[in-house]
């Protein structure tokens, strides 16, 4: 996809206008159309001088949180593998925390629902020297009931990261090079900044100076914030999100990953944020978005793509105040210039199945009065009510049997009974009767129709 030069230009003076409106030293972004990084630009001094190095697109900054998605996808892989159970409790596998997360499951782990404290006792993590798994003990202790809410916690990331080097004999950094960095080709991501890194800075709020922040290394804390990257390296990461790649994690997974857990539920506002396996799952405006944000000492991040249109963006800035770039806005922006083109639509040259077959199952079915129409989509049936209501998507699991991939339905069975002559009789959806007329006394419903109707 090549933009107009127009909206390179657009996009372009976007980011330098935020840099320069939010005192950014530099900043970095790239915007992903249909899955394909199709603008990126960066702005700005590395080191916040004028005579400084000129960030680029290469320019490598932390990205704090996003690391947790990258040690969300390393704990679902032991997962895949048979090395874990999600619903495992966690002291099953570490039994040092078995008097204190007694109750504390896997899966809880990775959506901020394990109950454990936001940050570590003592010195705050992100700007003090790292600390040992045996030293981080004293902060890994419950404050909330697991399961009941969502409360951001690193020290369970770094939990899920210790899970992962225990069960790999390995090191977490070392599982992840191998599993997903490698294989993902994101060469740029690294565990300590490299040469092409901008320092972390912040910018004093009242005057153009400058404050060096540390760069450290976290240690036990590293699975909930310690790597480096470039916006190109966490397109292909986010592309990834969206598309998947089996040699990382079994689309099963990967999926799941997207499903909301838990509600961020700030008093007052409305719900437009909800967490998955190491993923905000954001709405904006009915449009869903998954990724992460991130936020170290002189660096901020963001990650955002939406797993249906595979359109996303990412920013990057070495400044602990941030920069004032609505991502999503961006995407918006693109569609609006360069809105998505579509194939024409063509009949399927051998259909299998079809409206005018009488063996299909496509067509009007009533659930009690309530009209429904089932219909084909390539390999996949679609139920949806006439007038709004339930309805879902279906997957082949076998001759005139279907399994639902999402809405209410989702993980339901749906089965095609047929008449002697081979023509469908009735549907049975987890239970729910679905006729081709209402109350066909033919298509077994509970509870029977009495006289019929009268």
């Amino acid at each position: 996809m090549t933009l107009d030069p127009a909206l390179t230009h657009l996009l372009d003076a976007r980011l330098a206008d935020a840099q320069r409106t939010s005192r950014a030293p530099s900043a970095a972004a790239a915007l992903i159309g249909a899955g394909d990084v199709v603008w990126s630009g960066a702005v700005g001094h590395t080191n916040g001088r004028a005579d400084g190095k000129t960030a680029t697109t290469a320019t490598q900054y932390r990205i704090g949180s996003i690391t947790k998605t990258f040690t969300a996808v390393l704990t679902l892989r032991l997962v895949d593998d048979g090395l874990v159970e999600l619903t495992d409790p966690i002291a099953k596998h570490l039994p040092e925390l078995a008097e204190r997360l007694p109750g504390v499951r896997v899966s809880e782990l990775l959506t901020h629902g394990s109950g454990l404290p936001a940050e570590t006792e003592g010195a705050w993590w992100e700007r003090s020297h790292g600390r040992t798994w045996d030293e981080l003990q004293s902060s890994i202790r419950p404050i909330h009931r697991p399961g009941r809410r969502f409360h951001y916690s690193n020290v369970g990331f770094a939990v899920a990261g210790e899970l992962v080097a225990r069960l790999r004999d390995s090191t977490w950094w070392d599982s992840l090079q191998q599993e997903v960095l490698q294989p993902l080709g994101l060469r740029d991501t690294t565990y300590a900044p490299t040469d092409a890194a901008a320092p972390g800075l912040a910018v004093h709020p009242y005057a153009d100076l400058l404050h060096d922040e540390p760069a450290t290394d976290t240690l036990s804390m590293a699975p909930a914030g310690q790597l480096w990257s470039t916006v190109h390296d966490l397109a292909t990461f986010a592309r990834f999100l969206a598309y998947g790649d089996e040699r990382v994690l079994s689309d099963a997974l990967r999926t799941e990953m997207q499903i909301p857990a838990l509600i961020n539920d700030d008093p007052g506002s409305a719900y437009t944020r909800a967490y998955g396996f190491g993923l905000d799952i954001i709405n904006s405006g009915g449009q869903r978005f998954i990724g992460h944000g991130g936020s170290m000492p002189g660096h901020q991040s963001s990650l955002k793509i939406g797993p249906e249109t595979g359109d996303g963006v990412v920013i990057l800035v070495n400044s602990t105040a941030g920069l004032a770039l609505d991502g999503i806005a961006l995407v918006r922006e693109l569609r609006e210039h360069a809105p998505r083109t579509t194939t024409a639509w063509t009949a399927d040259a051998t259909p299998a199945d079809d409206a005018a077959d009488v063996d299909s199952p496509v067509g009007t079915w009533f659930w009690g009065p309530r009209p429904h129409v089932l219909t084909r989509e390539g390999d996949r049936l679609r139920l949806a009510p006439v007038a709004g209501g339930r309805g879902s998507r279906f997957v082949a699991d076998g001759s005139d049997s279907w399994v639902g991939l999402d809405e209410y339905f989702a993980g339901e069975r749906l089965t095609v009974h047929r008449r002697d002559d081979g023509a469908p009789a009735y549907l049975d959806l987890g239970s729910f009767r679905f006729t081709r007329t209402p109350y066909d006394p033919s298509g077994d419903i509970p509870g029977g129709v009495g006289t019929g109707w009268h």
